[in-house]
């Protein structure tokens, strides 16, 4: 197999193109070389918001495509249209946070979705995802496949919540642990996510699936005890309510990172029916696995450190508003 990877040197991209060298397939990757690429890839040069980014791709054929694309939605439809008889199956690698937030407990690929546009320059990561999913079918129709992801972990993970617990936990000491401990959590293994998205466009899927575990794959506590065993940590989890959360100040999500409080926005991230990915052949490995892997990669990267915007405010919690939910901890 002969695949395309747009971008490919950072998290998903990254570990398809991983997978697609183990697989003994010929792979190739545009980007703008800001990143060391995996080993076995051709690598071609690009910036693809740039008026040539796209000029070495002029020639050449690929049986799949695989595209991370977050921007600017005209970037994809740039993209598909220059490949659209030059390429087999595009795969865009999307988002569960296409649907109209916040989608309620049981949504699958039916639910109502935000609107957008092939043609639209960045606005927002939602309506940015669905405007390159427009972009993607209307050049490629039926050959392309939209994997909407949702919380996605593991090794490369470059927003940081599951390394920023592994960390956290590594350095000991009592640490807030935000519940329920039975709360239920649904994400995907990177590796997983990509395995599933080679398969399916190897084999011609098409059409858009919600590619993330069932709901309850595992729980918040599961997680983080996990977490302290990967670490050989002595660390003492204490765990807080959701008032006590709130209470503190500390933001869901980005202060505490992966965790919801039950309710709807928990239903919207952590809810959501996800038969026809499983029915058509995803699988997810158990928490453990992930949980030891991350951890195994972030000790041979300790300089590693998560990306995040310019100006934005990265995850996890900060020392005051840790010692603010330690005092109301039990």
């Amino acid at each position: 197999m002969r695949l395309l990877v747009l971008g490919g040197s950072d998290f998903v991209g990254r570990v398809v193109a991983e997978d697609a060298v183990r697989r003994g397939w010929q792979v190739t990757l545009l980007n703008r070389g800001t990143r060391t690429p995996p080993d076995g890839v051709a690598v071609r040069r690009g910036d693809r918001e740039a008026p040539d980014g796209l000029a070495a791709l002029a020639e050449d054929e690929w049986d799949v495509v695989v595209d991370t694309w977050s921007g600017a939605p005209h970037v994809v439809r740039d993209a598909a249209r220059l490949l659209s008889d030059r390429a087999g199956h595009y795969a865009y690698v999307s988002s569960r946070s296409v649907y109209t937030f916040p989608a309620p407990a049981g949504a699958d690929e039916n639910a109502p979705l935000v609107e957008s546009s092939a043609d639209a320059g960045a606005t927002d990561y939602a309506r940015d995802k669905r405007g390159a999913e427009i972009a993607v079918t209307s050049a490629f129709g039926e050959r392309s496949l939209l994997v909407r992801a949702g919380l996605i972990l593991g090794r490369h993970e470059n927003a940081g919540r599951l390394p920023w617990w592994l960390r956290r936990l590594a350095r000991g000491g009592p640490v807030p642990a935000p519940g329920p401990y039975e709360l239920p959590l649904q994400y995907v293994d990177v590796r997983d996510l990509a395995a599933w998205t080679l398969d399916s466009a190897a084999r011609g899927l098409s059409g858009a699936y919600d590619t993330v575990s069932a709901p309850g794959h595992t729980t918040m506590g599961e997680l983080l005890e996990y977490c302290a065993a990967a670490t050989g940590s002595a660390a003492e989890l204490r765990w807080v309510t959701p008032e006590e959360v709130a209470a503190a100040g500390v933001q869901p999500w980005t202060g505490l990172p992966v965790w919801m409080p039950p309710g709807e926005l928990h239903d919207a991230l952590h809810g959501a029916d996800t038969a026809a990915a499983r029915a058509a052949g995803l699988r997810c490995r158990p928490v453990v696995e992930t949980v030891a892997d991350t951890w195994e990669w972030l000790s041979r990267n300790p300089d590693w450190r998560a990306k995040n915007p310019p100006g934005s405010p990265g995850v996890g919690l900060d020392a005051d508003s840790e010692a603010l939910l330690l005092a109301g901890s039990s």
